[in-house]
């Protein structure tokens, strides 16, 4: 009791000395979108992270297996053990769907499901080792963006804004586009901010149409900024007398965030100022292209405006409107790809002909891969496979034309060179300038950070 009531004494001493609110202060400073020195020199400024919802097969598309068709019609051995997701029927291992044929001058291996990307071999780091903590998509693709499998952690696009703020003041720092289809079933943990203050959370851009709505006022400027102005006056009364309230803090600047976005935000999407020409390489204005070529080209036109962080979805919903393959590989991938191969080799280009690409780190994957044995006897899919699978980089830092880690011989699991999801963080996050170490939130008595107490920066694929 003694100790309690010389407590509260110092409170009050600290309070009427205005301690708490210099401290409320410094979290304002820290709690915002300015733009803030990285851990070390990089020459990567944003980031567009190419997500692949459902999980793509990487044994029909980037992880070449010729072990499938000579030992195509019989079992995986019994001493590969697993566990068999959702408890579907096994068949026996299966051929890749379409031929792999080389790309480039480094003759990397690519499928001809993607034909156009293919031709950007020579930019690509193939991870071909990956795996991940679960076979479930919900907490997989949770995993595959905040790093582990339970909600309520920041997403990575969070942990990058946090980092380093954004150059413009008048765009979201952390933008997500999502599959006209739907979202990941996992929904809002896929971009929130988790224990950070929600101004790091992913902004939404709608999947067609307008990207926002209402940025339109409703009154003249002057008006709307005079109510602004007055609200924000009673925000900042109500802080001093609570000061540490980091919401509070947050709401204060996402309302100055949206005012200042009504100005720029319609420039930014108006693709009315793109060329014909453009417009075409991405497949905007036409079947099956037109969604995601619009979302990459408005993830160029973001990230050439300052935007930090940008994630755009392809498949959305559940099963089959995703890249989850379990009727037939060939129907589903062969329409998920064809929505995708032409987009992404469009923003690699585009990316690269106006000088962005070697600023930019281009991400590429899924939460997961899938089994190299069909799902039942005679059937054309492939059930949920955690153990081993691919994903890729390009563009800044990246060492192009290259292949890192192996799959065992029927591309079961990862087997050399194994990359965990922590080691994909480490990596994306020291391309950023941003050491995964130091990068820390101070979160109930732990210093807390996107790869935990793991994670490992894959040096052999920078540049």
């Amino acid at each position: 009791m003694g100790q309690g009531a010389v407590g509260i004494a110092l409170v009050g001493l600290l309070s009427e000395e205005g301690f708490f609110a210099r401290a409320a202060s410094a979290d304002m400073n820290r709690s915002s979108l300015l733009p803030r020195p990285s851990h070390a020199p990089t020459p990567a400024r944003a980031c567009i992270f190419l997500t692949m919802n459902g999980a793509p097969s990487h044994v029909d598309t980037v992880d070449y297996k010729p072990s499938l068709a000579q030992y195509a019609g019989q079992n995986l051995p019994p001493s590969f053990q697993y566990t068999n997701s959702g408890g579907r029927k096994k068949g026996f291992l299966t051929p890749a769907w379409r031929p792999f044929r080389p790309g480039g001058k480094s003759g990397l291996m690519i499928s001809d499901y993607f034909p156009r990307v293919r031709e950007h071999a020579d930019r690509l780091a193939l991870l071909r080792a990956c795996h991940t903590d679960s076979h479930a998509h919900g907490s997989a693709l949770v995993a595959l963006n905040t790093g582990s499998t339970f909600i309520g952690r920041p997403s990575l696009g969070s942990w990058v804004v946090y980092g380093l703020g954004t150059p413009n003041r008048n765009l979201p720092g952390y933008v997500c586009m999502l599959d006209r289809r739907g979202g990941p079933i996992s929904g809002q943990p896929n971009w929130a901010a988790g224990y950070m203050p929600s101004l790091y959370q992913g902004t939404l851009f709608r999947p067609a149409g307008e990207p926002i709505l209402d940025l339109k006022p409703a009154t003249d400027a002057a008006t709307q900024r005079d109510t602004l102005d007055f609200v924000q006056a009673l925000n900042q009364e109500h802080l001093t007398h609570r000061p540490r309230g980091k919401e509070l803090l947050s709401r204060i600047q996402s309302y100055e965030l949206a005012y200042r976005m009504q100005a720029q935000v319609p420039d930014a999407v108006d693709l009315a100022q793109e060329s014909p020409r453009t417009l075409e390489a991405y497949g905007v204005g036409r079947e099956p292209t037109h969604d995601f070529g619009r979302n990459c080209l408005l993830a160029r036109r973001l990230v050439e405006r300052g935007v930090r962080f940008v994630q755009v979805y392809s498949g959305g919903g559940h099963l089959e409107e995703t890249w989850d393959a379990h009727e037939s590989v060939e129907k589903n991938h062969g329409r998920h790809a064809a929505e995708v191969d032409q987009p992404i080799a469009a923003l690699l280009e585009d990316l690269e002909q106006r000088g962005l690409l070697e600023s930019t780190l281009i991400v590429w994957g899924g939460e997961f891969g899938r089994m190299p044995f069909a799902e039942g006897v005679g059937a054309p899919g492939r059930n949920h496979n955690p153990y081993g699978f691919t994903m890729w980089l390009a563009g800044a830092g990246v060492q192009g034309g290259v292949a890192y880690g192996e799959t065992d011989e029927f591309g079961f699991a990862a087997a050399v060179n194994r990359t965990h999801l922590h080691d994909v963080h480490a990596t994306i996050l020291h391309l950023m300038g941003l050491d995964h170490k130091h990068l820390t939130y101070f979160h109930q008595g732990r210093d807390e950070r996107l790869t935990d107490v793991y994670g490992n920066v894959i040096r052999e694929v920078l540049a």
